[in-house]
């Protein structure tokens, strides 16, 4: 029996989080995985550079709903309750990229990230991945 409710939640969180990545990758303007890729070019230090960067972003928003589908799993009292929270996480933090675009003005993050700015791409992943730890401590409240 354990093992069905392993696999039940398993099947239903993987494609949550393979879901949320695709949403993320709409949110932007560039290619994430293309520019990720394309960052072996050691010869080239802005493709390295936008390489991190993009890496760092997309990796702080799946770590950040991952933090909050582990909460969801443990609190969820159903398969659709995990789905529902699931869903609702991957809805705030791209809204909390969009907010982060917002509240720099005069930088346009959706600008610096591919352009190799690590500094911004950092503080992004930060804001994501606080963003999922507080979603995660809501569900339990």
């Amino acid at each position: 029996m354990l093992l069905f409710n392993f696999l039940k939640y398993l099947g239903i969180t993987l494609p949550l989080m393979a879901f949320a990545v695709f949403l993320f990758t709409l949110t932007t303007p560039y290619q994430e995985f293309k520019i990720m890729f394309d960052g072996d070019v050691l010869e080239d230090p802005q493709k390295v550079a936008a390489s991190k960067a993009v890496a760092l972003d997309l990796g702080g928003k799946v770590i950040g709903i991952a933090f909050l589908l582990a909460s969801a799993i443990y609190h969820s009292v159903s398969l659709w309750d995990l789905i529902v929270w699931g869903l609702t996480g991957t809805l705030f933090l791209i809204a909390v990229y969009y907010l982060f675009e917002l509240l720099t003005p005069g930088i346009s993050i959706r600008k610096e990230i591919p352009n190799g700015n690590v500094g911004a791409a950092i503080f992004s992943f930060c804001l994501s991945l606080t963003t999922g730890i507080l979603m995660a401590a809501l569900i339990s409240y």
